[in-house]
Order: structure tokens, then sequence, then C-alpha cells
């Protein structure tokens, strides 16, 4: 930060300092317990009625203050919007002069009754006016200026992402349009929750810290527990441990839950991140499919009364049936190589070709998952299903009953961007252990996002486990597409961020 706005910013926090002893000395309680508020800025502004002086209590923190001797005028904000008050020495008396220690960003409480200025704008005049709390620090307020062409400037915005994203509450305060995102966010969980409770699947709740972590390809977060005196890992997925409980005879269970990658952070990438998992017995990947066309489509509706929403310069269409591809069939397409049958050397010489990057690719799986990340998944705009991928690629979903070499398991691509993955979950033991095995070969060649052996799980699939759909969605890109938001951190209240550095 510049110096000379380091200073200015000292002067100010100062000078506050001593307007709360100031406050304090006059008797002034500058950080209250409470405040009767009946009323929000949105009510008041629908609500307002011409020929009535409706009396109201109402809170907020001021946003803008323009002084005038024995009156003034001041905008406050709350949870719904800004409204402006009128103050009088007359009406309120001392309060009127505590005001005047008061800055922009304190949080006060009004009471008073609406009317309308001469101007037009509807307003409060007060007639008691209480602090609430005192403001220690300046906030940035942007100002905004029009030339004579119409053309408006903001000044002093608080537009510093890494700011932003660190400053959460800042942010909050100075943009609150941004709000609507986050609410959003809150009433597209609400309604998954919803549409999934209706289907009679129940919410559950599975370990976060885990003596054995598994579900995905993935590294995870390690930590130590000093009673057991154990290394346990945080949670990379929930679905071992759901897929125990369809194993116990629930009819379909489901979490939203937190999991956590030890990886790369990037536009959609943050180690902490939402995950809903589904699972349904005596279902199949085909059936999910539909499901999850059916519960995105009832999300669109019923949060945003659309199903066409445009995102990052496209217009994205929800509408039911998604489009279906075979990844077999599209890589081919592609490279002119069937996957399932090319070694890994040729498989290796064609990604060589389209220019990308072979050094930390040491398995064909993950030859295969590059190939399609740079030269499918960019071309996957509207809302798709990638179907039928190489078995090495998949060790929890069960092999193709018609097809070799491929497994019943689908991923949803929307805008690019991965936002599901489904299996029809494998359920024979021994084809599961010898899944495993496999991995710990991949591990062993370099792999360190390969699985490993979870003997208790295989236990639990002995017992018996009927045929079960899967499905995982990521909250978060979900959030995303349907709020035009391009980069997770916009999405996250609070994004993983480097320590902040104190100079």
């Amino acid at each position: 930060m510049d110096n000379n706005i380091q200073q200015d910013i000292n002067v100010l926090i100062k000078r506050r300092y001593e307007e709360l002893e100031l406050l304090k000395q006059k008797g002034v309680e500058p950080f209250a317990y409470s405040f009767d508020v009946d009323s929000s800025s949105e009510d008041i502004m629908k609500n307002f009625k011409e020929d009535e002086k409706r009396k109201i209590k109402i809170a907020g923190r001021i946003m803008a203050i323009r002084r005038m001797g024995k009156a003034s005028f001041a905008h406050i904000q709350d949870h719904k919007g800004r409204i402006q008050l009128y103050l009088k020495k007359d009406d309120i008396g001392d309060s009127y002069d505590n005001f005047k220690l008061m800055d922009i960003g304190d949080i006060i409480g009004v009471e008073g009754y609406t009317f309308k200025t001469k101007t037009g704008e509807i307003s409060v005049h007060a007639t008691d006016l209480q602090i609430l709390s005192k403001t220690l620090r300046p906030i940035p307020i942007a100002k905004e200026t029009t030339d004579e062409q119409g053309n408006k400037t903001i000044h002093d915005q608080f537009a510093d992402k890494e700011l932003r994203y660190r400053q959460r509450y800042v942010d909050l305060i100075v943009n609150p349009h941004l709000k609507h995102i986050f609410i959003k966010r809150s009433k597209i969980i609400s309604t998954m929750r919803s549409y999934l409770d209706s289907n009679d699947y129940l919410e559950v709740e599975t370990p976060i810290l885990q003596p054995m972590y598994g579900g995905a390809a993935a590294r995870p977060f390690i930590t130590h527990h000093n009673t057991l005196d154990t290394i346990l890992y945080l949670r990379i997925a929930d679905e071992l441990y759901l897929k125990r409980l369809i194993v116990g005879g629930f009819n379909g269970v489901y979490e939203i839950s937190k999991d956590f990658r030890n990886e790369g952070m990037d536009k959609t990438h943050n180690p902490e991140f939402t995950m809903m998992e589904l699972y349904v017995p005596y279902k199949d990947y085909e059936w999910m499919m539909s499901f999850v066309e059916l519960m995105i489509n009832n999300i669109c509706t019923k949060v945003f009364n659309k199903i066409d929403f445009e995102y990052d310069g496209k217009i994205l269409n929800f509408s039911t049936p998604w489009k279906r591809i075979s990844m077999i069939e599209i890589l081919e397409e592609k490279t002119g190589l069937n996957v399932l049958s090319t070694t890994y050397e040729d498989l290796k010489k064609a990604a060589i070709k389209f220019g990308i990057e072979t050094k930390l690719l040491e398995t064909k799986a993950k030859l295969i998952d590059e190939i399609f990340s740079e030269l499918i998944q960019p071309e996957l705009i509207q809302p798709t299903f990638v179907i039928d991928y190489p078995l090495e690629l998949s060790p929890l979903a069960k092999k193709h009953r018609f097809k070799t070499g491929v497994v019943e398991r689908f991923e949803g691509y929307v805008a690019g961007r991965e936002i599901c993955n489904a299996f029809s979950e494998l359920n024979d033991p021994i084809d599961q252990k010898a899944r495993f095995e496999d991995q710990v070969k991949m591990r062993e060649a370099g792999d360190d996002e390969a699985h490993q052996i979870d003997d208790d799980f295989i236990r639990s699939l002995e017992y018996g486990m009927p045929p079960t759909a899967g499905l995982g969605i990521g909250i978060d890109r979900l959030v995303m597409l349907l709020t035009n938001q391009t980069s997770i951190r916009d999405v996250i209240f609070f994004p993983q961020m480097k320590p902040e550095i104190k100079i």
C-alpha cells in the first residue's frame, strides 16, 4: 500500500478513537447490546404511503452523511438495501450532538416516521438516534461521477480481487450487490436438499477425519490425533462411508459436505469445497443421468424461474434431455487412436503431437485423462454427459455390462467444466479388491493420487451391497454456472489464500 495512503488511514483511525473516547465521556455506550428493529429499508420502500407517517425502528450502517448545521441527511445500509435519514437537532436533541461524533461505517439505530422529501425520495424522519457500534477503521467508499457525455466513473472502489477475498466482510459492505450471489447459493443448496428429501432420500453425516482416505483420485491433507497417536486424513470424498450405509440397508442416502483435496488452486479449484453425494440402491448410471437432469432443471426453475443462463458470454440451456457422448468415441475422433487398445507410448506420442506436456503423466490413465481435459472438455459448452470411461480411470465403478474395457460411469460437463460424476457402483468385493491392487501398482509407478486398499470397505462389500447408483455434484461449480461467475473464489465466502504478509 502507498505510504501516503497508509498515513491518511492512520489519521482517520486516530480520529475515530478520539471520537470513541468523547462518546464515552458523554455517557454514551458506543457498543450497544441490542436494538428493537421492526422494519427494513426494502419494507419501507415497498409499503410507503403518501398520506401515512408510519412509525418505524430501523438499524443499519451509515454509508453517506450530508451535514447542514442543525439538520443533516444520512444514508444507512441494512441487509435489504439503503434508505435516507433526515436528522434534526430540534427533534432528537442531544443525540444530534452525538451524531457529530459519528462517521461513515458506524452502525446506528433510528426511531422515526416515513415521509417523502421535496425531491421525491422516500426517507425516515428521525425522532431518536442511538449508536450501536462505533467503527474504528474507515471503510472504503466508492464515489461515482458523471461527465458531460453521461459516462460514469467510479473512484476509490474496493476492487482489488485479493483484498476483496481476504477481507470479505469489507467486500460485502461496500459491494452489497454481491450478497445476491451468496443468497442464490444458499437457495440452490436448500432447493437441492428439498428435492432429495422429496424423493425420500435420507440426509446423513459421515466422518471428516478418516483413518484412510478414498472415493476419489486426490492427495489428502494429513493431521495427527494426539490421544490415539495416529495419522488421520481430511476426507477427499464421502463415497466409501455412504456406500457402507447402503450395505446397512438404507433406501438412499446423501450428504452435502465439505471435502478437502491438497491440490493446486485455480479458477475452478479450491482446497476446501462443497460436494453433494447421493447413493440409491437398485438403480444404475442410466437412471442417475435422468435424475441429475431433472434435479438441476428443478433448481433452475425454482430458484431462478428460467432454464436459460448467460455464462461467460455464452447462453446455456438446461432443458432435458442432455446430450450424451462416449469418451472412447470422442477421443478416437480427435486423436485417431482407440485409447482402449493403444499402447502407453503411442498415446504419449499423440499427446506430444497436440502440445500436451507429458512429463508428469506416468500412467496410461493419466494420459487419457489429460488428453480428454485438453482436447475435448473445453468444447463441451451445453450440458453434456460423457459416458463409458476406460476401466483404469474408474476403480469404483462397475464394468460395463455390454462393452469391454469400459465402466458404467458418466460425468456432466457444462461450459467446459465438470460439475458431476456418477457410477453404477462396483459391488463385487473380489473385483473391488483387484481394482485397489491395480491402484497400488499405479501408485508405485508414480501416481500419488491413486487409491489405497481400504480393507474395511472391501469387508463391507463382502456382506453384500445391492446394485447402486452413486453421484457427486460440485456445489461450487454449479453455483458458478447459475450465477455467471468465472472464478470459484467468487462463490465461496472465504476462499483459501496465502498467509497475509505483515510488514
